[in-house]
């Protein structure tokens, strides 16, 4: 017998399932590396925040660590709400750290900022506090994701069930920038589609310490419903002027175009009571989403919004994706993230579409009374169920990853 003739076989099979097992688990720098690109200590910072950064954390520790045997790492950057200090981070942590994929990022204007370095650089970016629906519309990108809400989705939700119920006179106190202009759009839209008629509008700044003047304009206005197209900290700074200065007394009613649970649990339910709004995610809404909100309720004394939730959900969904394609190539990590449907604790009847925005039902709720409310964090009354198509509507065709 000879050894050699049956020893090469042997050694070229073993060399090709090295070389097989390369080619199919491939991660780039041995590590894979996902930045939280959040506000850390601004307006935005209780619904995102250190809370985004424990939910990420939350999902690689859940999943264990590693990913085809390499470590997982998690960065750190603070934007400050301003889009140059995030563009900037985004293309430090692409070019310099390596970074695979940044989530979060609160702010339109600092995520389409963000999104168009993660095109120049051809790496991974998943939204969470991006509303914008120009995300996913003219702007659309292969390598961007909107995962949690659109613009458009909220004012469906809102809008379209407040008119229904009679508010069919509208004026909107909007924040002056991207994120207040769209939810202003997308629910005027809805408004009129529903034969009600939009009145006007005032545009206060982001964070406007004296919110009066907007406030007594949209009253003076004498619309049914004054629509809050603002985020934090404008949206319930209105809401509370709004009581002090008797707007509900005198017939009026105010309408959320997005509020988190951060919100009503700062401005408290006296001041809330009532109040309609369309969310992505409620902590006490079935016992998936009980048992993992009370797991980061331990860590964060404080229960997660939509955003952070969504945090978690995307995480985890990427990295299963890795794990299934056997590389973080962003480009297939995204393909195998739309093949998959997304089913979680997060998202019901969830799918990723070919233009990068995850569709997922929605609920309408309302907010609770003090009298309602049987114990910490119980806020809110569940209406009804918003299907996604209906809330996110078909593809924007002005995106050029949607089929013509």
């Amino acid at each position: 017998m000879n050894p050699i003739r049956f020893g090469l076989p042997v050694a070229a099979a073993f060399a090709a399932a090295l070389m097989g097992g390369a080619a199919t688990a491939q991660v780039s720098d041995d590590v894979v590396k996902i930045g939280v690109l959040t506000d850390m200590n601004g307006p935005a910072s209780a619904p995102t925040g250190q809370g985004s950064v424990t939910a990420a954390q939350m999902a690689i520790d859940d999943f264990g660590g590693k990913v085809l045997g390499k470590p997982i790492s998690i960065v750190v950057g603070d934007h400050q709400l301003k889009a140059d200090i995030g563009a900037a981070l985004a293309r430090r942590w692409y070019d310099v750290d390596q970074v695979d994929l940044i989530v979060d990022v609160p702010v339109s204007a600092v995520g389409l900022a963000v999104q168009n370095i993660a095109n120049e650089k051809k790496r991974l970016f998943i939204t969470h506090s991006t509303g914008t629906a120009d995300f996913h519309g003219k702007f659309c990108s292969p390598y961007a994701i909107q995962w949690v809400f659109d613009t458009r989705a909220l004012a469906v939700g809102t809008a379209d069930a407040v008119v229904k119920r009679g508010g069919d006179s509208w004026f909107f106190i909007t924040d002056d920038y991207a994120f207040g202009h769209s939810l202003e759009r997308d629910a005027s839209s809805v408004v009129t589609a529903n034969g009600g008629k939009v009145l006007g509008s005032v545009r206060p700044p982001l964070a406007t310490p004296d919110l009066s003047s907007f406030v007594l304009q949209a009253q003076a206005s004498k619309a049914k419903i004054i629509g809050i197209a603002a985020g934090p900290p404008n949206n319930m700074n209105e809401i509370k002027t709004g009581s002090e200065f008797g707007v509900f007394k005198g017939g009026q009613q105010m309408a959320a175009l997005l509020a988190l649970i951060t919100d009503i649990h700062g401005i408290g339910l006296q001041a809330a009571q009532g109040l309609l709004l369309t969310t992505s995610f409620y902590w006490d809404m079935d016992d998936k989403t009980r048992e993992w909100s009370k797991r980061y309720f331990a860590k964060m004394k404080q229960m997660p919004t939509m955003w952070q939730a969504g945090v978690y959900s995307s995480v985890m969904h990427y990295l299963d994706a890795i794990k299934e394609t056997g590389t973080d190539d962003p480009l297939k990590v995204a393909a195998k993230m739309r093949e998959k449907p997304i089913e979680d604790f997060f998202a019901r009847n969830g799918k990723l579409r070919e233009d990068n925005l995850m569709v997922h039902d929605l609920w309408l709720v309302q907010v609770k009374s003090p009298e309602e409310s049987k114990y910490p964090w119980d806020y809110y009354k569940i209406l009804t169920t918003i299907s996604g198509d209906k809330a996110f509507g078909p593809p924007d065709l002005a995106c050029p990853l949607v089929k013509k």
